[in-house]
């Protein structure tokens, strides 16, 4: 198991006192798992946890948030960022519900995480009592997308055979999120000894179990890549390592591969490499969408192939791809389950990488030119879109966003982690910065697959609290809004992220769209902002706005350089709403229809 460095890690080994509740225990299960940060926010329905977090103060943070989906995201962060589940601990009924948006973006980004929610009492259940849920029914299998698994915890005695079992559940298959149940009296119960006198203990640390691939498997595997002209390779997904990066890298250059990135698992092949396709999801190079059509071969290697990644199943006809398909994942469940491939591999991403690495490759390939004319779209692609339309004194505005992006490819340290949520902003990131690629030794990019809006700051924030590292987030202003008060999170917490906000004064993912469909109609989408410089000085942060691209190297810069985080408005043409067009253009092509 690979982990991240860790920023202001505890040093002491033993707490000051020992654990005499239930809810000290749990916190000793947590800290027997590694866990060095909880974040949440506090609820009376689990105050004996938070005494045992006072107890084990020296080993174990609890950082202090704002808003539970705030916690939640932090938490799903963090779980990206080291490969074990982040936790997450809110209180019952509205704090449940308010952290759902983090286990939703978990389980669809295959994150492993652990939320615990402080419950009712035992004799209460069952009564509607005060904010009472029913959270096998609201996280549970029937919710077809939340938790992987949702258990109550009745008796202290259990509490390490509960936590030893979450955290492999979290990890273990495709890594997603599992809920934990308190119950109020539980937590407050007293330990006691066993008839040999010895008190409930944590179990050991739980490491993922390694799926590996069928022999058999691999070598059909071979004779498909033999039989192939134009093979590509799209990987992603969870269950990265650097080590499985590394693997996936050297097979890829054994058999001259091209590789394209699942949606928004952007740093797993690293974006320099001369066999670098670009990324399959939203807003895709044009080319590149061709390339995966007119494919013979499509190896995909941990993703699951889901709607944003095969261009709402198009790119790879479901059930049948018209391209001879080789799956391989983490889950058998998942293999199968959409794509009926023609051949299924269940195999873990560290054990996968090791053995395809071993793959014994040709001397020659035909498909050199291929892989090269992949790389050479790809490269085309970075060259910004002209876009005439817009009313200002260059091609692209008075706010030139590539060569923002390129400031900030110029200037950001290798390891840093940039974060983004959901919103038209991110795909100047997604087309335009290019990622070392996890091989290097790091995670660098946390984004929701599931388009969840508000993730980028949180998450930005658990960076820099969890690693130290220059953390980056880009946020457009109504994704900004959505989490902005964890800027408190972040100055009590003594950590500085850096927020590039994109200020159009709308809703551009949907305004796009209704522009497209109905033209010069615009309700829903107008937004009217706050001082957003104003805001971030209140919190703690420093706010600046600029209306040039020109301006944005210097206070970049500032930025890195300055003790507290940043907050950098962008004030931005309403006109450009992505990388290839403007509003004005999609309504004179709906207008034409």
């Amino acid at each position: 198991m690979w982990c991240c460095t860790m920023a202001r890690m505890p040093t002491s080994t033993k707490p000051e006192t020992s654990p005499s509740l239930a809810g000290h225990l749990l916190v000793q299960c947590l800290v027997e798992q590694g866990v060095t940060h909880a974040f949440g926010v506090p609820g009376e329905s689990y105050l004996a946890v938070l005494d045992g977090f006072h107890l084990y103060r020296e080993r174990i943070q609890f950082v202090v948030n704002r808003q539970e989906g705030g916690a939640a995201f932090m938490a799903e962060a963090h779980g990206k960022l080291t490969g074990r589940p982040g936790v997450c601990f809110v209180t019952r009924g509205p704090g449940a519900t308010n952290a759902s948006i983090g286990v939703h973006t978990a389980f669809q980004d295959s994150t492993p995480m652990v939320l615990l929610v402080g419950d009712v009492a035992s004799d209460q259940r069952d009564r509607e009592a005060f904010q009472e849920m029913d959270y096998r029914v609201m996280f549970g299998p029937s919710a077809l997308g939340l938790a992987k698994r949702v258990e109550r915890i009745d008796e202290a005695v259990r509490i390490p055979e509960y936590i030893a079992r979450a955290f492999a559940t979290a990890m273990n298959g495709r890594p997603g999120p599992v809920v934990l149940v308190l119950p109020e009296d539980m937590l407050t119960q007293k330990l006691v000894a066993d008839a040999a006198g010895k008190l409930p203990q944590p179990l050991a640390r739980v490491e993922p179990v390694e799926a590996w691939s069928d022999p058999g498997a691999l070598r059909s595997l071979r004779e498909l890549l033999l039989k192939s002209e134009r093979p590509f390779v799209i990987a992603g997904g969870g269950g990265w390592t650097p080590q499985a990066a590394q693997a996936l890298q050297r097979f890829t250059e054994n058999w001259r591969l091209p590789v394209g990135n699942a949606f928004r698992f952007q740093d797993t092949f690293d974006n320099h490499h001369p066999q670098y396709a670009g990324d399959v999801g939203i807003g895709i190079n044009p080319a590149l969408a061709k390339r995966i059509k007119d494919s013979d071969l499509i190896i995909a290697i941990g993703p699951r192939l889901g709607e944003m990644t095969t261009g709402g199943y198009t790119l790879i006809q479901a059930p049948k791809a018209t391209q001879t398909l080789v799956h391989i994942h983490v889950s058998a469940e998942e293999l199968n389950r959409v794509y009926q491939a023609d051949l299924a591999i269940h195999a873990s991403m560290r054990a996968a990488a090791r053995s395809l690495e071993v793959l014994t490759a040709p001397v020659h390939v035909p498909w050199e030119a291929w892989t090269q004319a992949c790389n050479a779209d790809y490269q085309a692609n970075l060259v910004p879109s002209v876009i005439k339309e817009l009313p200002a004194d260059n091609e692209r505005g008075l706010v030139d966003m590539p060569s923002v992006i390129a400031t900030l490819q110029k200037h950001l340290p290798q390891d840093a982690v940039l974060t983004n949520g959901a919103g038209n902003f991110a795909s100047w990131l997604h087309r335009f910065y290019r990622y070392t690629g996890l091989a290097s030794g790091h995670k660098t990019q946390l984004a929701p697959t599931n388009g969840a809006m508000g993730y980028g700051v949180p998450a930005g924030i658990a960076a820099a609290i969890t690693t130290g590292r220059v953390a980056f987030t880009i946020a457009g202003d109504g994704d900004f809004l959505m989490n902005g008060q964890e800027l408190a999170t972040a100055v009590q917490h003594g950590a500085k992220s850096i927020i590039l906000l994109l200020n159009n004064g709308m809703y551009g993912t949907i305004r796009m769209p209704q522009e497209r469909e109905y033209p010069q109609r615009v309700a829903g989408t107008a937004l009217a902002n706050p001082d957003f410089v104003a805001l971030a000085r209140a919190y703690g942060y420093a706010g600046v706005s600029i209306r040039r691209s020109a301006d944005f190297e210097a206070e970049l810069l500032a930025a890195l350089a300055r003790p507290q985080g940043t907050v950098i408005e962008v004030v931005l043409e309403p006109e450009l709403i992505s990388t290839r067009g403007t509003l004005a253009g999609i309504t004179q092509s709906a207008l034409r229809r």
